[in-house]
């Protein structure tokens, strides 16, 4: 028997195994109605992801992050006149957050179930590392998974260490998720194989542009119960 062309596949967790970015987008939507009073709707927005992207260096992915981020976007573009009651609105919508019920994406539970009698199967997800363990435990989705890794950041690196750490042979090694940043050019950058599976939206942060992708080999599928027979095939043979 040939051994199969794939031994190990891992996922990113957020927006390929369970909703994500819906959660941010409406905790964004209801801070800008918070700060509304104080200046245009426009340039909120656009400030709000400016403190984002400084802050990640600091706070890292996740809710505590984002919520920070919201605080201080308050308190600068009020000029200090934020009240004390607003900021505590912010903090519950962080809480709220946190709190919210993991919604499942269709066909994942079946898929990878089917997937998990052929092959290990692995997270590699970022974010904050109570937040991200909290969200697999409820996810119940754990059992699947061999191994999980929560990382800060998805860089070749990061690839390159858990590969080593592991033992995985970059030959037989699949990477699976929504963002062709985090995901997939990656990836391709260590010589091992990525399929993209987009979710309905994506955070600014994690777009890339078009020219990022010449020359880049990888696969793209339209939803993830696709990924099973997709494997039936040899990825040898679909380059």
């Amino acid at each position: 028997m040939n051994k199969p062309a794939i031994e190990l596949i891992a996922f990113d967790a957020d927006d390929t195994l369970w909703v994500n970015e819906p959660i941010y987008t409406e905790a964004q939507q209801a801070c800008e109605t918070i700060l509304r009073p104080y200046l245009g709707q426009e340039v909120l927005h656009d400030r709000l992801y400016e403190f984002e992207r400084k802050n990640l260096q600091i706070f890292g992915y996740g809710v505590k992050g984002f919520v920070l981020s919201m605080i201080e976007t308050a308190i600068e573009l009020s000029q200090g006149r934020v009240k004390g009651e607003e900021i505590q609105r912010i903090i519950d919508i962080g809480k709220e957050m946190l709190a919210r019920p993991i919604e499942v994406l269709e066909g994942v539970r079946e898929s990878l179930e089917a997937l998990s009698k052929q092959y290990e199967l692995m997270i590699i997800t970022k974010g904050d590392l109570f937040d991200q363990e909290s969200k697999i435990a409820r996810s119940g989705l754990g059992d699947f998974f061999s191994k999980v890794e929560i990382v800060s950041e998805k860089t070749p690196q990061t690839y390159q260490e858990i590969v080593r750490r592991h033992h995985i042979d970059l030959r037989r090694f699949l990477m699976v998720g929504n963002s062709l940043k985090s995901d997939v050019l990656p990836l391709c950058e260590i010589g091992a194989h990525a399929v993209h599976i987009p979710f309905h939206t994506t955070w600014v942060h994690e777009q890339v542009a078009p020219q990022q992708l010449d020359g880049k080999q990888y696969w793209e599928l339209n939803d993830i119960r696709e990924l099973p027979g997709f494997l039936d095939v040899s990825l040898a043979d679909t380059v």
